[in-house]
């Protein structure tokens, strides 16, 4: 069967000649690909994982959950641009989920980042902190409320070099987590949002997007309309090779920048939207349990699960832990690789410069967890990832090929596979359930369908 597949998808089903423009017909699944399909075939991944579960949070660096953490690039303290730009050291300060909400597009980006100095946190943070607050963007949340994050990060995998694909906010982010790329031209690409509501194909007429250029300069809202056909995404592919595939989002209409398949008019307008795209996001914690999880799976969560710094909640970890143990609970937990990160820094500090691989990217650093029974146990893995990693994974263990060449702007041929966290070797440990703190199990497990956007940034 996954030969046949691999031979529709190599003998062209030259279908998606939609590519170039936002009007045209809808791009078909599969595609001729402009270079030599080199699909995985027998490599570990796809011998021993058959599900692979993404999930996404929100707004948060590496530091600010992860910061002294043994044996990860986390140091206590940061550098920090002061009066008449002398650099210094700063101690990183204890802060609870009630920390401020900082700009994170791609302006605030380019001055934290400050040509890899990373040392321009308390410019953009100084305009958005309470009154009197000092240096607040140096912080790190208090462990004990995020206690599920480093029992998982213990028990399992820690990434320390997970970059964003692009500098700047969520919309982005979640587009290149689905694809790779946001390129609309091979110099140009998608940046921060659409001047629309929702930023996707559901938006007024005449809604515009933001663009890039090679010479990082940002066009106002003259790219095209926020329901792209310009690229492929993981979608094209699994529907190609026939593999099921779902979207948990709190809405299926209207859950703007992160349901990103409403902003691909393949997905938006095709079979996949009413069968693929699942809501409330809270079916994500019974689907494993009534035999429901797909091959591939990716969870957004509800604004108030999100870890979101405006909202001010301490719901994210026991939200993530309660997914986690949906699937280790259940009868797919011996071939399941969950995947756990955050969409954008967030504005928060972090030290390590993110490598510069073209003019999107890569951006600031952001946390990665790795769960599965083939896991290596208490591993801080410090090979360099980007969201193409996690692409390429998917791509090995279904022996797929990649979505398309560097030279077009996609990330998963270049992008060092997340497979140095596991340990096929090993017996699939059982799983040990997370443990959530008293009460929040059940208020998450019973919490009322939102519509809520998660951010607007």
């Amino acid at each position: 069967m996954r030969a046949t597949r691999l031979a529709l998808l190599a003998a062209g089903l030259a279908l998606a000649a939609g590519c170039g423009g936002g009007s045209g017909a809808l791009p078909k699944p599969g595609y001729a690909l402009p270079y030599e399909i080199t699909p995985a075939t027998g490599n570990p991944v796809s011998r021993y994982i058959k599900h692979v579960v993404v999930i996404i949070q929100e707004n948060r660096s590496f530091e600010n959950f992860f910061a002294g953490y043994p044996g990860a690039d986390a140091p206590l303290n940061g550098f920090k641009i002061g009066k008449h730009g002398v650099r210094f050291h700063i101690p990183l300060h204890e802060v609870t989920f009630d920390g401020p909400d900082f700009p994170h597009n791609w302006h605030a980006s380019m001055v934290d980042w400050d040509n890899g100095k990373m040392d321009g946190f308390a410019s953009i943070a100084a305009n958005t902190a309470p009154s009197g607050a000092r240096d607040p963007a140096y912080a790190y949340v208090k462990r004990s409320l995020i206690a599920p994050y480093w029992t998982m990060a213990r028990e399992y995998v820690l990434a320390d070099r997970m970059f964003p694909t692009e500098f700047g906010g969520s919309f982005t982010a979640h587009l290149t987590l689905v694809a790779g790329t946001d390129n609309i031209r091979p110099h140009k690409a998608i940046v921060n949002f659409s001047d629309g509501k929702y930023d996707d194909c559901d938006d007024a007429p005449g809604t515009r997007t933001q663009t890039l250029n090679v010479y990082r300069v940002v066009s106002g809202f003259t790219g095209p309309f926020p329901c792209f056909t310009q690229f492929r995404t993981i979608a094209d592919t699994l529907d190609a090779a026939g593999i099921r595939w779902k979207y948990y989002a709190i809405a299926r209409l209207h859950a703007g920048a992160w349901e990103p398949f409403e902003a691909i008019k393949y997905v938006r307008y095709g079979p996949d939207w009413s069968k693929d795209i699942i809501a409330p996001q809270t079916k994500i914690l019974t689907d494993p349990r009534e035999g429901r999880l797909a091959p591939v799976t990716w969870v957004s969560p509800s604004r108030i699960d999100s870890d979101h710094p405006a909202v001010k909640s301490p719901l994210g970890p026991p939200w993530v832990a309660s997914v986690v143990n949906a699937v280790g609970e259940s009868r797919y937990w011996k071939s399941s690789a969950i995947v756990i990160l955050w969409d954008d820094w967030g504005g928060w500090y972090d030290n390590a410069p993110p490598p510069q691989l073209d003019f999107r990217g890569l951006g600031i650093r952001v946390p990665c967890l790795i769960v599965s029974p083939y896991a290596k146990r208490g591993y801080v893995s410090h090979t360099q990832y980007e969201y193409g990693s996690i692409l390429k994974f998917i791509e090995q263990a279904f022996d797929l090929p990649a979505l398309g060449p560097t030279s077009e702007g996609y990330t998963d041929t270049r992008a060092n596979s997340i497979v140095d966290g596991f340990d096929f070797t090993q017996a699939p440990r059982a799983f040990k359930p997370i443990p959530i703190p008293p009460g929040y199990a059940e208020r998450i497990r019973t919490e009322a369908p939102s519509d809520e956007p998660v951010d607007t940034e």
